[in-house]
């Protein structure tokens, strides 16, 4: 009974608005070539950074400037808007149904009646 509850609240959030609009975003950023070129740039600059911290090095300035640089072209680009505001909206819907999740449980706990459906 759990699980079918639990993948009935997944379908209902596959549903939902905020959803709808992170996977319209992320296709829309997807799309749009500069952007992912430039978020693909970063994430490669920050993997390498991180192979050099590992191996007790220093990544270069020179590193710093780049991703710093990508990072002010990609924040102006529409599409990565867009899709940044989606996200946070996703978020902020997880986090209501997590605390309603929490609620139940509260609930749950407290309660002598024992309910199989």
């Amino acid at each position: 009974m759990l699980e079918e509850k639990a993948r009935d609240v997944g379908r209902l959030i596959g549903q939902s608005d905020e959803y709808k609009a992170v996977k319209r975003s992320s296709d829309a950023l997807s799309a749009d070539g500069e952007a992912s070129t430039m978020l693909r740039r970063m994430e490669a600059i920050r993997q390498e950074a991180q192979q050099m911290i590992d191996r007790g090095e220093q990544p270069g300035e020179s590193m710093e400037q780049e991703l710093d640089g990508l990072l002010e072209r990609v924040q102006v680009n529409p599409a990565y808007q867009r899709a940044v505001v989606a996200q946070d909206n996703f978020d902020k819907l997880m986090l209501r149904v997590n605390q309603w999740i929490a609620d139940g449980i509260k609930v749950g706990a407290t309660s002598s009646i024992i309910t199989l459906g």
